[in-house]
């Protein structure tokens, strides 16, 4: 069963390279726009980890963050955030919230393969 990947971004033409992407490497891909589809989604079918951009409407990416790593059913959840800044201050506060990596826009597809490889284990 492949892993499942949820994107979390309001620009539709990263949403949907993301999605092409990762699905290309062969992961069960959802995407959303803003901060509170992204939370139905996750409480319907926690993924097994998640594109996050820093920037979404209705809750941004540091909120969610904070809000998956609160909840213990989505401790397993692993959390890459993306932004468009490549501001330090921003990479240490969504890691103290609890992210387990950051990447910054724009970034190579390579790169986006082979982090979420590295982040679920897989070769």
């Amino acid at each position: 069963m492949p892993k499942s990947i949820l994107v979390i971004d309001d620009e539709p033409n990263i949403s949907r390279s993301l999605q092409f992407l990762m699905s290309q490497a062969g992961y069960d891909v959802s995407t959303v726009s803003d901060g509170e589809e992204a939370l139905n989604a996750i409480k319907n079918a926690p993924p097994d980890l998640i594109l996050l951009d820093v920037n979404v409407p209705k809750r941004n990416g540091f909120e969610l963050c904070e809000r998956i790593r609160a909840n213990e059913l989505w401790a397993h959840i692993r959390i890459v955030m993306l932004t468009a800044k490549d501001g330090d201050i921003e990479k240490e506060q969504g890691l103290a919230l609890g992210a387990d990596d950051f990447i910054t826009k724009p970034f190579s597809t390579q790169e986006v393969v082979a982090k979420v490889k590295e982040m679920l284990n897989e070769p």
